[in-house]
């Protein structure tokens, strides 16, 4: 049930999508149906610019956000909602090296040939109402624009960075 992110990088991650239903980063699979974009990516470009800088500045950015409390409401949502993860903040936490054009899917059925730029702005489905996803998974991969929202890459297994 892990994932890991290797080739081209400074930084060799893995990813184990069994934890990410107490990550704040998730974003419920109807949010991102339904905008086809983060809420990150349709703030301006001066209020990025100044998020970057305070993260750089704080002591704890390295550490991952979790939810602390989860009241009764919210967890009856998590064991009934389906759940992507950006993967941007991985990709960056990896250092990829110069000079790397296209990331290679490595699945059960078959490699897929993806750029850079659509693993960075992609994401991974790892909950489907409310479970891991055991069949076909760990993870399943979701375009940014959500042109495979319908026939998702799935059965992803690793993530070499050509």
């Amino acid at each position: 049930m892990i994932v890991p992110i290797i080739g081209n990088v400074t930084y060799s991650i893995t990813l184990d999508p069994t934890v990410w239903i107490f990550d704040d980063r998730k974003i419920l699979l109807e949010e991102l149906t339904e905008n086809k974009l983060s809420t990150a990516e349709e703030t301006d470009e001066i209020e990025k610019a100044s998020k970057r800088w305070e993260k750089e500045l704080d002591p704890q950015f390295h550490k991952p956000p979790v939810n602390r409390s989860i009241k009764q409401f919210e967890r009856e949502k998590i064991l009934t909602s389906s759940y992507v993860m950006p993967l941007k903040d991985f990709i960056n936490n990896a250092e990829i090296k110069t000079d790397v054009e296209d990331v290679t899917l490595v699945t059960e059925n078959g490699d897929y040939n993806i750029t850079i730029d659509d693993l960075k702005e992609g994401y991974f489905l790892f909950a489907l109402d409310g479970k891991p996803l055991k069949e076909n998974g760990p993870v399943h991969f979701l375009y940014q624009d959500g042109a495979n929202i319908n026939d998702p890459i799935v059965g992803i297994k690793k993530i070499v960075i050509n």
